[in-house]
């Protein structure tokens, strides 16, 4: 039985009833085909665990559309991949479908993408680091359940533990002699570069700091300034993995040897950081769980901000041997 302290989800009724959480939804409204025996062994199992529809659940159901929407800064790179998979892996095991929109990190085209989705979908997540990403939310209509990633602002919001990931990544290359490591910056505006720069500026003595916008052509003339500096840094720390690996490319063509000559890691983990040469030390973040914790969170009737951690993955490119461990701040 559940914990009489707190408030039973439909998804929990769905497991327990071991239907999806879209024939739940049909039981109680009244809609849709469902067999008398599931609909008896539904209403049975609400009674058992005491769950009474309301608040964003219910209006999920209630909208009918079994569409949710997804709302990205961009839809190219495999990070976006990844966020996309997972929800819609979950979206689907509930029985609602997923529409996707790029907004392109642009304030405007993020409005008119708002009011494209206008009762086209049953709710929406939104991932927007920008700082203002709340604020444009003001332009959703009211009442449409709503689960911010990576960005603060509204009671429903996933971010990941930037600050913690920067320290652990900082202090292992610490660990390894690193004193002068060098920081390629994400963009400005960015909540998540903003996260990961004050980790490392919390760490490192005398910062070296490169600016940078989360692509690889930013990694790869980060790493010609690298290349270019005087007292150059032993090592270098990317704010994510597409930057670090057009580093990569810059040492490459300049004949410096990753990690005897430099070393290099990066953040978040995507799937091609494991097959360059050498495999790339970085901050893992799953990104898939990601997507599906925002699902499960966005059909669920609390609110609440969750902080998915980040992992230590050590590779090659920093000069140790593979092993995993957990990111701590």
């Amino acid at each position: 039985m559940p914990d009489s302290h707190r408030r039973v989800t439909i998804k929990e009724v769905a497991a327990q009833a071991g239907v999806s959480v879209a024939t739940i939804s049909r039981v109680l409204n009244g809609k849709g085909p469902v067999r008398e025996t599931t609909s008896r062994r539904v209403m049975e199992t609400c009674q058992a665990m005491r769950f009474t529809p309301h608040g964003i659940a219910r209006s999920l159901s209630l909208r009918c559309t079994h569409t949710i929407g997804l709302l990205l800064p961009d839809l190219h790179g495999e990070f976006f991949s990844e966020v996309i998979r997972g929800i819609d892996a979950e979206a689907r095991r509930s029985g609602y479908h997923l529409l996707v929109s790029g907004f392109h990190s642009d304030r405007q085209e993020m409005i008119a993408v708002f009011r494209a989705f206008r009762g086209r979908v049953d709710g929406l997540i939104v991932m927007s680091p920008d700082r203002e990403a709340a604020m444009l939310c003001s332009y959703l209509p009211q009442g449409l359940p709503l689960v911010l990633l990576n960005s603060m602002g509204t009671s429903r919001a996933i971010t990941i533990d930037n600050d913690g990931g920067a320290h652990a990544m900082v202090h292992h290359l610490q660990s390894l002699g690193h004193r002068r490591i060098a920081f390629i910056k994400g963009p400005e505006q960015n909540a998540d570069a903003a996260e990961r720069l004050r980790g490392y500026r919390e760490t490192v003595a005398v910062p070296i700091e490169i600016d940078g916008d989360f692509s690889e052509e930013a990694g790869y003339a980060a790493g010609a300034q690298v290349i270019a500096m005087i007292e150059r840094p032993t090592a270098v720390f990317a704010a994510n993995d597409a930057m670090a690996v057009g580093a990569l490319g810059a040492f490459r063509e300049a004949r410096l040897r990753v990690p005897q000559d430099i070393a290099l890691t990066g953040f978040d983990d995507i799937p091609i950081g494991r097959y360059v040469t050498p495999p790339l030390t970085t901050v893992s973040v799953d990104i898939a769980q990601l997507g599906r914790r925002a699902f499960d969170l966005l059909i669920s009737e609390e609110e609440r901000h969750e902080v998915l951690p980040a992992t230590l993955v050590i590779r090659e490119s920093c000069g140790s041997k593979i092993i995993r461990g957990g990111a701590k701040s």
